[in-house]
């Protein structure tokens, strides 16, 4: 939720949902695009995204794109063919990718190929995870196994491609640090 607070989409816009899983931030993407706007649901595992279309059947969803995709090795030309063949656009206003990147062996590609997905300005939304800091530190043990068992790299910081690419980023975190989040915009021209 505050990932996708922290975007903010708009009503008509069509939002990447990057290693979307079984869907579940559907419900508040819908809440924010609306019906005229599109959600375009990304994974890498046909049983997630048999998940995901279950639930956007289950409540009349008719916006929501799944694609079946690795992030790291897709061509974003080709998954843009696919998006536009399945009645969206080539190109997305924003993407957000929750506790996804730092489950990815190369998040960085990732990243590449979900800024290609986006239009000129396209706003980026990341949440994922840390060791706690302050007085949270207690619980990095429990925060580090938790994020081993679920394959998550918990030193990946993927967010800190927003603050090194993207313009007018938004910072924040919860849970004593452990979860961090960031939004910003793609520049419509290069920064200098």
């Amino acid at each position: 939720m505050l990932g996708i607070t922290a975007l903010a989409p708009r009503t008509g816009q069509q939002v990447l949902d990057v290693g979307c899983g079984t869907g579940l931030n559907f419900s508040l993407l819908q809440q924010r695009v609306g019906t005229s706007g599109t959600i375009v649901g990304i994974d890498r595992s046909a049983d997630m995204l048999n998940m995901a279309r279950r639930r956007a059947t289950a409540r009349g969803w008719n916006n929501v794109i799944l694609v079946q995709a690795d992030m790291v090795l897709l061509d974003p030309r080709s998954i843009a063919a696919r998006i536009e063949e399945s009645g969206g656009s080539a190109a997305s206003d924003a993407a957000l990718a929750t506790y996804s990147l730092s489950l990815m062996g190369d998040w960085t590609r990732a990243w590449a190929n979900m800024t290609a997905l986006l239009g000129p300005g396209g706003r980026l939304g990341v949440v994922d995870l840390q060791d706690p800091v302050g007085g949270a530190r207690w619980l990095i043990p429990s925060a580090r196994l938790a994020c081993a068992l679920g394959g998550s790299d918990i030193t990946a910081a993927p967010w800190r491609a927003i603050e090194q690419q993207c313009v007018n980023v938004l910072r924040g975190s919860a849970r004593g640090g452990h979860l961090q989040i960031r939004t910003g915009d793609m520049p419509e021209a290069p920064v200098i």
